[in-house]
């Protein structure tokens, strides 16, 4: 997929770019797939707020995916490429010889009319899910389960993807972009191939009013904050953070500080962590 960048007839298109969105193939969803969406504004139930610089936003409805990838021995067509507002993947819709459709993560070089099945005896082929134990040694997949039957949980955003280094008794060891490998249980599914639309990282935004589209809303320096509201804030014009590194809002070092819990169920499959 191109990017499309436009001329500086304002200051707002200047440097701007979009997507020039070749691979879709339909424009309006499948009803049946979709969910209302909430918003929440950052807030939790008790009207708090919780995340900051979340609000407003163009209206969207969430698209019901599949990441389960439970429909074996049914063999599903591709029926279109899709936009997906939730998510910087597009998904794929698929429908199955029974009639039920379903809507996927679309995968690189998957084209409308390809087959794609579920399961231990699917081919390896781009778009199949097959458990992790079945699928071949350097094999690039995404859209991976940590838990049998949870879903797929990592290598779900564009462009995303892992590979399969080896095997050990039961786990698979895999290796993903951040460099981190790690065992994963071969009774996991997976999916063959890389995420598409992986130039969506080189759209420049280009102006505030599309990040507030996004539902994003406006972050101010803690330096420019009162005291009492961020550890930055205070003293007579611009002055320096004040403490031996920068700081987040509630206190904590905001560089390099690590959040891990230190005795995590899963440090045990990690082999080698991420780069630094």
């Amino acid at each position: 997929m191109a990017i499309k960048k436009y001329k500086p007839t304002t200051n707002g298109r200047r440097g701007m770019s979009t997507l020039t969105n070749e691979e879709l193939t339909k424009t309006a969803p499948t009803k049946k797939l979709l969910k209302k969406a909430t918003k929440t504004g950052g807030r939790n139930n008790q009207g708090k707020l919780t995340v900051r610089h979340i609000g407003g936003g163009a209206k969207r409805k969430y698209r019901v995916i599949d990441f389960k990838r439970d429909k074996v021995g049914i063999t599903g067509r591709v029926a279109s490429i899709e936009y997906d507002p939730n998510r910087n993947a597009n998904i794929a819709l698929i429908n199955y010889k029974d009639g039920e459709k379903r809507y996927i993560i679309a995968p690189k070089d998957l084209k409308v009319g390809a087959i794609i099945e579920n399961g231990a005896e699917a081919d390896i082929k781009v778009g199949n899910a097959l458990p992790l134990a079945n699928i071949p040694v350097g094999t690039v997949i995404h859209c991976i389960e940590l838990k049998p039957g949870k879903g797929a949980q990592i290598c779900r955003s564009a462009g995303a993807s892992a590979q399969i280094l080896g095997r050990e008794d039961k786990y698979v060891l895999v290796r993903l972009q951040s460099g981190e490998t790690r065992k994963i249980l071969g009774t996991c599914i997976a999916t063959i191939g890389v995420v598409g639309n992986e130039d969506f990282e080189l759209v420049n935004i280009g102006k505030a009013g599309r990040t507030r589209h996004m539902g994003i809303r406006p972050t101010n320096r803690g330096s420019v904050m009162n005291p009492n509201d961020h550890p930055h804030g205070g003293g007579e014009g611009r002055t320096p953070v004040g403490r031996k590194s920068p700081m987040t809002p509630w206190g904590k070092p905001a560089l390099g500080y690590k959040t891990r819990k230190n005795k995590k169920a899963s440090d045990k499959l990690i082999v080698s962590r991420r780069k630094k």
